[in-house]
């Protein structure tokens, strides 16, 4: 994974970092891309919500919310169903 900025929560999100973080996301998605388009999308959420941090996916949906980074089609799919990274749904 991606090392996150240390003053992510403090100041504007690196746009290297929001460009990796939307990188990674292709790459999930490239992965489950041949499956069907309904199982494809929960896949990458559930990656996502099992393996990047509370951080990552927060400004991950930050990013995509703002227009700063454009996901993979399939990726921007996943997004309603990918935790926020707050603290109910860490």
């Amino acid at each position: 994974m991606t090392k996150e900025p240390e003053h992510a929560s403090t100041v504007e999100i690196d746009a290297d970092y929001k460009a990796k973080l939307a990188h990674m996301a292709g790459q999930i998605a490239d992965f489950f891309k041949s499956y069907p388009e309904e199982q494809a999308v929960h896949s990458i959420a559930d990656h996502i919500n099992q393996f990047w941090s509370p951080r990552m996916r927060a400004d991950f949906l930050a990013a995509c919310r703002d227009g700063s980074i454009h996901p993979h089609p399939l990726a921007g799919k996943a997004i309603g169903q990918i935790r926020g990274g707050g603290r109910k749904d860490g």
